[in-house]
């Protein structure tokens, strides 16, 4: 089977990310492909290099950052929800005359074009948070 992965709630505030992880782990293990991870809404503030859970806490951040690596997943973040949240890539800060970037390793932002592209590439598109 081959999933598209909608994220739409940010890491700390809702569940969503943490259920969306689980579910792509075990959608990898299982052997199914995901094509593409699309982070929405305020569901882009999972990619920010600059979150510091307190210690006793788990790093969602990190934990996409792994599992993006380990099975090479395509991690997009959508643009116009990125620049209102303040999360930019090196090319957008750029753009916009800023002098940091502020996106983890292995996320990319994106246009909702690659969601699209995504949903018809996939069997199932599944959509966590509202």
């Amino acid at each position: 089977m081959k999933y598209a992965i909608m994220i739409n709630e940010g890491p700390y505030n809702h569940q969503a990310s943490d259920t969306a992880y689980n579910f792509c782990k075990a959608a990898l293990d299982k052997g199914h492909e995901i094509i593409r991870v699309f982070f929405y809404h305020d569901g882009v503030n999972n990619a920010t290099r600059l979150g510091v859970p307190p210690q006793d806490d788990r790093n969602i951040t990190e934990k996409w950052v792994a599992l993006g690596k380990e099975h090479d997943l395509d991690l997009s973040v959508c643009v116009a929800a990125a620049q209102r949240r303040g999360l930019l890539d090196e090319g957008e800060a750029q753009r916009w005359g800023k002098d940091v970037n502020n996106i983890a390793e292995v996320f990319h932002i994106t246009g909702l074009g690659q969601l699209v592209e995504a949903c018809i590439q996939a069997d199932r598109l599944v959509e966590f948070g509202d």
